[in-house]
């Protein structure tokens, strides 16, 4: 049976490293890499300096599970917000007693 981890080599701080992860997270890592329009081994070298206890592998893996949560909670938050109002709501009129041509107070009506 093939493994499904695929083992890479990197240049990291100037030195060649390899790193094994599955497919799937060498294909996100490339997205996310491509997305951010940096280089394979920036992104993977700012997440190098980022991490704290775990190897850099699990970093990674972490980074991608993160960066993908982090996506749905947005589209989450925009699907949550109302419509911007730009267009006049239904049933509402405008008052006659504004100009709309100038600035938007009352209009004289003694002159």
């Amino acid at each position: 049976m093939k493994s499904l981890v695929v083992k890479r080599s990197i240049v990291r701080a100037g030195h060649k490293t390899s790193i094994s992860l599955e497919e799937a997270f060498w294909k996100s890592l490339k997205e996310i890499a491509t997305q951010r329009d940096s280089t394979l081994s920036a992104l993977v070298a700012a997440i190098d300096v980022g991490r704290r206890h775990s190897n850099l592998s699990s970093a990674i893996r972490l980074f991608v599970l993160n960066y993908y949560r982090e996506e749905i909670d947005i589209r989450d938050r925009r699907k949550a917000m109302p419509e911007p109002i730009d267009r006049p709501v239904a049933g509402a009129e405008k008052p006659d007693d504004l100009d709309t041509a100038g600035p938007r107070w009352p209009k004289n009506r003694g002159d």
